[in-house]
């Protein structure tokens, strides 16, 4: 292989395919990645036997081959580069690298000895949309999952796929996020519903690498892959089914509270520099519920409180969150208004927008104490 590239060419597909190179001792090749030339591109490939990301980049192929190195010898390199190109051959067990002012020999390894790289079983159905709307989603519940031991099947995204509607939800147990995409928002050639569940380290990696294009989602029983023009990650699913999460939603509210989410925001940072251990803000109704106090307080540091104007109907209330959870869920709006609806101190409370309901956020209340 003999290959001359621009720096910035190749830092882009080191960038794209970092977090699938894995650290395993016993499998030391899962610490290369994979360089190949392919159909006139330049290929740079990195797997931890669970996730594989493939990134294309451009560059002159001067003679095709292929070649493994360590990832983190050759992006410490690149990284500390001053030239614009730069030169990569393999030669034996090498791959020399070179600049106009610098020159490496790497240890390589051959093709054989990098893992296989799946490939879907699927190859036919679908669904493509731009992939501005679909991160948008996907980083609209992603802050909600969590990874456990002992429950796999929340350590993930759940894809909800019905013909007319896809709906992506994850949860922690403490709270949920499902934001619903309609047949209007994608194209898809699936011929039934399905349901699957992506794990949480490669359902991260589509938002903060595949940009600017279109994105085409493909299932398979035990896979998922995502295709951008020029990059692919492909994952095993997480096998078993996802928790029934609907009832947990609720469908009548004691109290309902249309509050200015910048206001809310701003309170509940705030308030937060005086919780506690377990992140606890009190939200209460004042005033006949023309206004709500955020407040948080500890021995050891003091006591705030902030007063937020909102328009409620329905009961008084005074329910403890986790300010954290809180705010995920306030951040994750672009309305100017929102819904707060509680019913009471002990069960779950809905954050939504009154013009968007494609988008909920559930958050369960920590003891009042």
């Amino acid at each position: 292989m003999k290959i001359v590239i621009l720096k910035e060419n190749l830092k882009e597909g080191l960038n794209s395919v970092v977090r699938a190179v894995s650290e395993n001792n016993n499998l030391p090749i899962l610490k290369n990645i994979l360089i190949k030339t392919f159909d006139n591109k330049i290929r740079i490939t990195a797997t931890n036997l669970e996730l594989a990301i493939t990134k294309n980049v451009s560059g002159k192929i001067v003679e095709e081959g292929s070649i493994t190195v360590p990832f983190s010898v050759l992006n410490g390199i690149i990284t500390n580069l001053d030239s614009e190109k730069v030169n990569l051959e393999s030669k034996g067990d090498n791959l020399i690298l070179k600049t106009d002012n610098y020159q490496a020999a790497i240890q390589s390894l051959n093709e054989e000895e990098f893992p296989i790289i799946p490939e879907i079983g699927n190859s036919e159905h679908h669904f493509k949309m731009d992939s501005g709307a679909f991160n948008d989603a996907v980083l609209k519940v992603v802050n909600c999952a969590q990874i456990s031991e002992i429950r796999p099947e929340i350590s993930g995204v759940l894809f909800d796929f019905q013909i007319s509607s896809l709906k992506l939800v994850a949860t922690d147990s403490f709270r949920l996020a499902e934001k619903t995409l309609f047949d209007k928002d994608y194209k898809a050639n699936f011929p039934r519903g399905f349901k699957a569940i992506v794990p949480l380290k490669t359902i991260q990696e589509v938002p903060r690498i595949l940009k600017g294009e279109e994105i085409s989602v493909y299932f398979d029983s035990n896979q998922v892959l995502f295709k951008g023009d020029d990059l692919e990650i492909i994952s095993r699913l997480i096998d078993g089914n996802y928790p029934d999460y609907e009832p947990i939603i609720p469908k009548n509210l004691a109290t309902e509270c249309v509050i200015n989410r910048e206001s809310f925001l701003n309170a509940v940072r705030l308030v937060s520099n005086f919780s506690g251990k377990i992140n606890d803000v009190k939200i209460k109704s004042k005033d006949g519920k023309k206004v709500m106090e955020v407040s948080s307080s500890t021995q050891q540091l003091g006591e705030n409180r902030y007063l937020v104007p909102i328009k409620a109907k329905g009961e008084d209330f005074e329910v403890v969150f986790n300010w954290r959870f809180l705010l995920d869920g306030l951040k994750s709006f672009d309305a100017e208004e929102i819904l707060l609806g509680l019913n009471g101190d002990q069960r779950a409370a809905v954050i939504k927008s009154q013009k968007d309901f494609s988008y909920v956020y559930i958050a369960m209340p920590l003891k009042n104490s």
